[in-house]
């Protein structure tokens, strides 16, 4: 691992874009609660999904974005199951030793390797294909 002095970082939480996040995410009938943490300075955006939406078997889905000044950012996205198990996915964009800056962590656990991924700036085209690939996993667990 890099030593933390040498490793570049991703910057300050952009905490206006994480507002403006949370403010979207609250618009969409995809989720029960949305939570921008901690209160007036946030550091990451929560979405619990409504359940409604998925199989009985899933007992939670969540959305985790965090969006920082460089405009880097990840949002990660987990289902846990009854039992314990759970299907993960993340999409990053930040400085590393694994990837290209952009790049997403594939299911079922968001691990390595990841694939490399070019995102573009703006968190609203980044935010609206990240749900458009999640739409398509939660439309899957029905067929």
């Amino acid at each position: 691992m890099s030593d933390p002095d040498t490793r570049p970082n991703t910057g300050e939480p952009d905490t206006e874009v994480l507002v403006r996040i949370a403010g979207f995410l609250r618009k969409s009938p995809r989720f029960d609660t949305v939570v921008a943490r901690p209160g007036d300075t946030p550091r990451e955006v929560v979405a619990d999904y409504d359940t409604g939406h998925f199989p009985p078997a899933v007992d939670r889905a969540y959305l985790t974005v965090r969006w920082f000044q460089t405009e880097d950012f990840s949002a990660h996205y987990a289902e846990q199951y009854e039992g314990g198990s759970s299907w993960e996915m993340r999409w990053d964009r930040h400085p590393n030793g694994h990837n290209s800056r952009g790049h997403v962590h594939p299911p079922p656990d968001a691990d390595h390797p990841a694939a490399d991924r070019s995102f573009p700036r703006e968190w609203q085209t980044v935010l609206s294909a990240v749900l458009s690939t999640l739409d398509e996993r939660i439309n899957s667990l029905w067929e």
